[in-house]
């Protein structure tokens, strides 16, 4: 299945580590109904960015667990392959 990084530059005020862990395990929660795989996710507070890989059909399906799950789409999604 294809893989895919997205970035979310738009974060809520005040998100932190709690906050994303609990968005992360609403995406777990959705994932199968658009047949993705979210792998992992990291913050880098410092810039305000979020960062999630995730294995899904294509780009749109991987857009639509955030959606449905927390409401925070990505603003971008790379296709990657990993090394």
């Amino acid at each position: 299945m294809p893989l895919f990084m997205d970035i979310h530059r738009s974060i809520p005020e005040g998100a932190d580590a709690q906050m994303l862990e609990h968005a992360h395990q609403a995406d777990l929660k959705v994932q199968d109904k658009y047949n993705t795989n979210y792998l992992n996710y990291w913050f880098d507070a410092e810039d305000g960015r979020i960062f999630c890989l995730v294995e899904a059909p294509d780009a749109e399906s991987a857009q639509a667990v955030h959606r449905e799950s927390h409401g925070l789409v990505a603003d971008e999604i790379y296709p990657v392959a990993q090394g």
